[in-house]
């Protein structure tokens, strides 16, 4: 990692240790994470993988909602640098410990302000946070990457206990990045290798 992500590294992980992290969803997610009953955590996501050929050759990655890292060992078998963010730190423990190049940092995402114009690529795999949406473009270096995928309101046909709050609208992550360069889209029922289909809107865009 050169000197600069370095500072951005070392700048993450110094406000990450100033949050408190007692909210309900980081005790949820060490529970599910120490159980370590679902090993699909572990790996890259289908999309990502397919969509590899947008990726930089180097450079540094922001994996948000890092979980046990599978999206982040696989850029850094590709050779970019990679810092992996989640609420729980379990998930990041354990993320660190399959990959010590990982820079691992428990932060709370809705209390986070990011450093801008700081990575070349940011992923976004099934965390719904809307406001960071429009933040990204600051955070990613000009030409950036963004790839993300994450489940839509169809998911209640199959899951109505889920909350409506974080699942997309249809056409909503389309709309929202319509002033980006939109390489990839699609929005649909998919099989992503679980017990159940999901209803997913997939993206990757480029910052103007």
């Amino acid at each position: 990692m050169n000197a600069a992500d370095y500072t951005i590294g070392a700048s993450v992980v110094k406000l990450a240790r100033e949050i408190v992290m007692s909210s309900a969803d980081a005790v949820k997610w060490n529970e599910r994470y120490q159980a370590r009953a679902e090993p699909a955590f572990e790996l890259p996501r289908a999309f990502l993988i397919a969509q590899a050929q947008h990726l930089p050759e180097r450079g540094l990655a922001l994996d948000i909602a890092t979980g046990l890292g599978g999206n982040a060992g696989f850029l850094i078998e590709r050779g970019l640098r990679v810092i992996g963010v989640d609420i729980s730190e379990v998930g990041v423990r354990r993320a660190r410990e399959r990959r010590p190049a990982l820079l691992g940092a428990v932060i709370d995402l809705t209390n986070y302000r990011w450093p801008p114009c700081s990575f070349d690529v940011i992923l976004n795999f099934y965390y719904c946070q809307r406001d960071l949406w429009s933040r990204f473009r600051s955070m990613l270096k000009p030409g950036g990457v963004l790839i993300m995928e994450t489940m839509t309101i169809e998911m209640l046909r199959t899951r109505p206990d889920y909350n409506p709050d974080y699942l997309l609208q249809p056409g909503e992550l389309q709309r929202a990045f319509s002033a980006w360069e939109v390489l990839v889209y699609r929005e649909g029922w998919v099989e992503l290798g679980l017990s159940a289909p999901r209803a997913v809107a997939s993206l990757v865009a480029k910052r103007p």
